[in-house]
């Protein structure tokens, strides 16, 4: 094995990647690396400066003046645009009413997979977004396909923003969810699909200790059978 290990986590908007990416990383002591976070980043980057999508030339120019970088707070990891830590206004529905959209944009994702890989090649991480074991990191070693139901995800992401004082309604959310699963999974550039060799976690009955307890099994598995084999080899 590499001596890089890498966990894809890919799955649906709200279904707890990046709540189950987090704590993971913590226990093992891996990097997290937020993918959707700098999409929406990125987002955020076009909404503010009023960006015409349909022009390739100006979405080439407007990339090359974004600079990305993330950093572990705690748990938590904080997104930065052109140095401006921007974690918290990337959450908020005006972005997340545009993120599907300008992250289908192939200059878009040919400039953040890019930033993922260069991640990737530096330490052990576990990363989470929606073509993660596909495209990013297509021979990862350990690929997770996470979703659970429409309801459950939009009453999650509802009290998430409740949390945060945001002023908005749940038919609203489902309303923005299924738009976004629509989206992602329709999209001509690396549409979200599961990997062949990716582990099924619905996550809509289960705790976040049994959805850790899960596949943090299936890592020992994998770590086990990796030194077992080497064992024999020598």
């Amino acid at each position: 094995m590499e001596q890089n290990f890498i966990i894809a986590i890919d799955g649906y908007s709200s279904c707890g990647k990046s709540t189950i990416a987090k704590s993971l990383a913590s226990k093992l002591n891996f990097l997290f690396v937020d993918s959707g976070a700098l999409y929406r980043a990125v987002t955020l980057f076009f909404i503010e400066n009023e960006l015409e999508t349909a022009d390739e030339a100006k979405v080439n120019e407007a990339l090359d003046s974004i600079m990305l970088a993330q950093l572990a707070d705690g748990l938590e990891t904080r997104t930065f645009l052109n140095e401006r830590d921007v974690s918290s206004v990337i959450r908020q529905m005006h972005v997340s009413s545009r993120v599907s959209k300008i992250s289908a944009l192939r200059e878009v994702r040919h400039f953040i997979v890019n930033k993922l890989q260069e991640i990737g090649r530096s330490q052990s991480i576990i990363m989470d977004g929606r073509d993660i074991g596909t495209v990013v990191f297509p021979h990862a070693h350990l690929k997770i396909f996470m979703n659970a139901r429409p309801d459950v995800r939009a009453k999650r992401r509802y009290a998430e923003l409740m949390a945060k004082g945001e002023n908005i309604s749940l038919s609203e959310i489902m309303d923005n969810l299924l738009l976004r699963d629509q989206h992602d999974t329709t999209r001509e550039e690396s549409p979200l699909v599961q990997a062949h060799d990716a582990y099924y976690v619905d996550t809509s009955d289960l705790t976040e200790d049994e959805v850790l307890g899960l596949i943090a099994a299936r890592y020992r598995e994998i770590v086990d059978n990796s030194k077992s084999t080497a064992s024999r080899a020598v």
